[in-house]
């Protein structure tokens, strides 16, 4: 009547599909809690250590970058360093989700 045993066989599939799929994002997303991006802007005058969650980690600001009659190149500096972390942490997070999307037989762009 509703095709048989065939189609429970391939729901029981699929939903083993989707618990490994699970399991291995939050694999991915424990082990992207460890990885981290540097960043380094001004030539140098501010580097920045950010893991994946998007948290800094790490921030160095070289002394003669604090110039207390500019203190707004400092929060300049501290504003690019801050943007160009959180993007490369973003592109580092796709093109983990990539990889598992892949190794999981899923269709690009579906994670």
């Amino acid at each position: 009547m509703f095709g048989g045993m065939g189609n429970m066989g391939n729901m029981a599939g699929m939903m083993k599909k989707v618990q490994k799929m699970q399991n291995e994002m939050l694999k991915m997303q424990e082990e992207l809690k460890k990885k981290t991006v540097d960043v380094s802007v001004g030539g140098g005058a501010v580097k920045m250590v950010v893991n994946g969650e998007k948290k800094v980690e790490r921030l160095t600001i070289d002394p003669a970058a604090v110039d207390p009659d500019d203190v707004e190149m400092l929060q300049d500096l501290l504003v690019s360093a801050f943007n160009e972390a959180t993007d490369k942490a973003d592109t580092m997070m796709k093109t983990e989700m990539q990889k598992l999307a892949g190794g999981l037989g899923l269709p690009p762009g579906l994670l």
